[in-house]
């Protein structure tokens, strides 16, 4: 799998970025968004916004990123899931850039009503309406495409052998767990992290980081056989399996 070496470094990469700026992206503003004097507090803090849209934006484009990375090597294998796991996560992305321009659009009402200090009731009835959408887009309709992309590729690592197995079957375990809390969030409606949900996710992200390791370290396993049942070279190019003499002779003299 040497002409995949590239890839195993862009997957790696992007594994460790979308890890970092999907957790980061809660730190500038914190706790803004909590209590009644949200729109209050949000309006003034501005510059926290847009630092929050700026590691959304990263998250959704290294997200995306980590699929189409991956494409190349595992449509060997499985076309269809291969194909799957790229439009989920771009999906999520998405789904992220939404919740995303619902922060921007809720911080133009936040400034508005502390502008205009007027008709308070319709800026909170926006606000919080602005609000449910980011947090069911980002905590919730994101999160299923991600899970569902993230089952495809594991599934197709995990049949090829393309990293260890125990790697793979952890990222499989840690999805399936990840849909838990995904479904526990959206009848809770509680999509920070709260307890539950760190829990249940943690076995996906820290799987996400040792597989990242592993990449920029070792790459992807060698796998002699593609998607077609071929058996393939290391340069990923269909070999013609020598059979030896006897063998022919024999085969031409029952055939004759």
């Amino acid at each position: 799998m040497n002409r995949y070496r590239g890839n195993a470094i862009a997957v790696g990469l992007l594994l460790i970025a979308c890890t970092a700026t999907s957790i980061l992206s809660a730190v500038p503003l914190g706790a803004t968004l909590d209590g009644s004097d949200y729109l209050d507090r949000l309006a003034v803090s501005d510059s926290r916004v847009i630092w929050t849209a700026l590691l959304e934006f990263a998250w959704a484009a290294t997200g995306a990123g980590i699929a189409i990375a991956l494409y190349p090597v595992i449509r060997r294998h499985n076309r269809a899931l291969a194909l799957g796991s790229v439009a989920g996560r771009v999906v999520e992305g998405v789904m992220v850039l939404i919740g995303t321009l619902g922060l921007l659009v809720l911080l133009t009402v936040s400034q508005d009503s502390l502008a205009t200090g007027a008709d308070a009731a319709a800026f909170r009835a926006t606000g919080d309406a602005l609000l449910a959408v980011r947090d069911w887009t980002t905590g919730f309709v994101g999160m299923l495409p991600f899970l569902t992309a993230a089952l495809m590729y594991y599934f197709v690592l995990y049949r090829a052998r393309l990293v260890p197995r125990w790697l793979s079957g952890w990222g499989l375990a840690g999805a399936a767990l990840g849909l838990v809390a995904t479904v526990y969030s959206g009848y809770t409606q509680d999509f920070g992290f709260s307890t539950v949900n760190t829990v249940l996710n943690i076995p996906i992200a820290l799987q996400e980081m040792v597989l990242a390791v592993w990449l920029l370290a070792k790459g992807f396993n060698p796998s002699d056989v593609d998607a077609d049942g071929i058996r393939v070279g290391d340069a990923g190019r269909p070999t013609r399996q020598v059979v030896p003499a006897s063998r022919r002779d024999k085969g031409a003299q029952l055939t004759g």
